[in-house]
């Protein structure tokens, strides 16, 4: 039984902190008793304790990360019933969960009504890109564009223009639910003219493609904007009953 040693030496959890190992103390008494039960070499001992805090800071860091994209916790794709009555390309969704899109700057579409879990798929893309180290932006279009035209006044707009079309992923969620104005048409065109072939996008949207550009002010400038996207992108779509039912408080798949 591993009873001994339960807590750790004031003296090494001391020297622990100082050199930032603090998390350390609390799996030390374990991997202690641990090696003196099974005769560990101390290197191999070494190696298990230093790949724990390795562990600990990799989950910290990609948590941070997430959080700092927007993405939310439970919006990933291992949570993604696949009973559900949504219909929709499965090896498709298989293909882009391998991120060879995001490899190669192409797009994904997720198309469908309301509630079919078009934003659980795109957030759960954003979470495996997260995971790999890639940067990952999640946003509502409708605040997203709302906060770029904020930022002509108090002076951030090249500050957003710049993250946004640099970010490795970005999301834009609920695409064309309202009409755009000129700013937001112009903001829309130039990500992405900017992050064309060069970086990927995931828009979800309840419309279909053809029904975006009459939704913008500047036809011409929506046409080219949204011709470049559509003929760089995989596109996902999702018909059927609502997915959100599937989400409930207390359900399980």
């Amino acid at each position: 039984m591993l009873t001994e040693h339960r807590t750790v030496d004031p003296q090494l959890g001391q020297v622990l902190r100082r050199l930032k190992l603090g998390p350390l103390g609390e799996v030390l008494p374990e991997r202690l008793a641990q090696a003196r039960k099974n005769g560990m070499d101390p290197e191999d001992f070494l190696l298990v304790l230093l790949s724990d805090e390795a562990e600990r800071r990799r989950h910290n860091a990609t948590t941070l990360r997430a959080a700092k994209g927007g993405l939310a916790r439970d919006m990933v794709l291992d949570a993604w019933d696949r009973h559900t009555a949504v219909h929709y390309d499965r090896d498709l969704l298989d293909r882009l969960m391998t991120l060879t899109f995001l490899d190669r700057h192409e797009h994904v579409c997720a198309l469908g009504p309301v509630g079919v879990g078009k934003t659980m798929i795109a957030q759960g893309l954003g979470h495996i890109a997260n995971a790999r180290g890639k940067s990952v932006a999640n946003h509502s279009a409708v605040k997203l564009f709302a906060q770029l035209k904020v930022g002509r006044v108090d002076q951030t707009y090249a500050k957003q223009i710049r993250q946004l079309t640099t970010v490795d992923l970005l999301i834009l969620d609920d695409f064309a639910l309202h009409p755009m104005d000129m700013m937001a048409t112009v903001d829309f065109a130039e990500i992405v003219v900017e992050r064309h072939r060069k970086a990927s996008i995931i828009l979800t949207s309840n419309r279909d493609p053809s029904e975006w550009i009459p939704m913008m002010a500047e036809q011409l400038l929506a046409q080219s904007a949204v011709d470049r996207f559509t003929n760089n992108a995989h596109d996902l779509v999702l018909e059927g009953p609502t997915y959100r039912p599937h989400q409930k408080p207390g359900k399980t798949a």
